[in-house]
């Protein structure tokens, strides 16, 4: 696996650091493709709920990140907006980066990628519990050219296809 730390030394979060704060240092590291400073934010117990899958663990989120870092090559992720209530940070974030290596199992298209997206942190005694990482799949999608674009006449008529073989199985359905 490649290596992504951008130093040998890993960057430690701020003391005294609020839930955002720490939040906003992560966000950081992972725009800087840092996961070495990272490797404490997560533990063996955290849980992390993707649109693709769930990690369970340091270990698998950190093979998550490698995995959208090969494949994003110019990877930026920068905090929108953050609000915190008790253990909970909510982060609205703008992604960016081109689609150059494989992710989610599709081959690198060489398409720039530009998405928002939003996460929710619960933060206890500085650490990741669980984080729910949320943005539009059929975004991504589209911007790949896996899906076509909204309205397009390739999206037209496999709407329409699909519109077809729904009212078919659900007039089979009545019979």
């Amino acid at each position: 696996m490649p290596d992504h730390t951008v130093s040998s030394t890993p960057v430690a979060p701020p003391n005294d650091a609020s839930r955002t704060q720490l939040v906003q240092w992560a966000i950081g590291r992972i725009s800087a493709q840092d996961l070495d400073s990272l490797r404490n934010f997560w533990t063996a117990d955290t849980t992390v709920h993707f649109p693709t899958g769930t990690c369970h663990g340091r270990a698998e989120v950190v093979a998550y990140f490698e995995e959208v870092f090969a494949a994003l090559a110019d990877f930026t992720l920068e905090i929108v907006s953050a609000a915190e209530s008790g253990h909970d940070v909510l982060v609205h974030w703008h992604l960016t980066g081109q689609h150059v290596g494989t992710f989610m199992g599709i081959a690198g298209t060489g398409r720039h990628i530009d998405l928002e997206g939003f996460d929710h942190f619960v933060i206890e005694n500085g650490h990741v519990v669980t984080n729910t990482v949320r943005y539009d799949q059929m975004e991504f999608a589209r911007q790949i050219t896996l899906l076509p674009a909204d309205g397009s006449i390739a999206d037209r008529a496999l709407k329409a296809a699909f519109n077809a073989t729904t009212r078919v199985r659900h007039l089979a359905r009545k019979r």
